[in-house]
């Protein structure tokens, strides 16, 4: 059970066009992103792309962690998954894996749906694990939403907003 006494939502909608669903078996269409260079580097600080059975290990183990959410916008009538999220209250790893989403304003809206999420399951506070120092878009994200730096990690900080 990911967060201990709680239903994880089957969709949490942000607004008509962007919701996050919950993580189902099936996810292979998510591999696409976990095979880009780029991504890869901005989640794990490596450039070595996943197989599926580490897409899907990953996946294991983050519904151990929290709710995990893709991540979709509406097109054409019909929603799209391009990205993941996780939430629980000591982390959530938020990835845009599809390219042509990235600067568009989604991950803020995500981070605030999931810091209401939060506010409504009685957190005083969230906390974002890591975020490497060269992730500066992610960084900018998550500050915009009030997260402040609470430690220096190995390889760039700690986050932690106040609810």
């Amino acid at each position: 059970m990911p967060i201990v006494g709680i239903d994880q939502p089957l969709i949490i909608w942000i607004d008509d066009e962007l919701r996050l669903r919950k993580l189902d078996a099936s996810c292979d269409f998510a591999l696409a992103w976990y095979q880009d260079p780029e991504t890869v580097w901005l989640v794990d600080g490596v450039r070595i792309p996943y197989t599926m059975e580490q897409l899907r290990r990953m996946y294991a183990y983050l519904a151990q962690k929290g709710e995990v959410y893709f991540i979709e916008v509406r097109e054409n009538h019909a929603f799209r998954p391009i990205g993941d999220v996780t939430f629980w209250q000591m982390d959530m790893p938020i990835v845009i894996g599809e390219r042509t989403c990235r600067g568009r304003g989604i991950g803020g809206k995500v981070i605030g749906a999931l810091v209401e999420r939060g506010r409504a399951l009685g957190y005083r506070e969230l906390f974002v694990r890591e975020i490497y120092a060269y992730n500066t878009v992610s960084r900018a994200c998550f500050e915009k939403a009030g997260f402040r730096v609470c430690e220096a990690t190995e390889r760039g900080a700690r986050f932690r907003l106040a609810l």
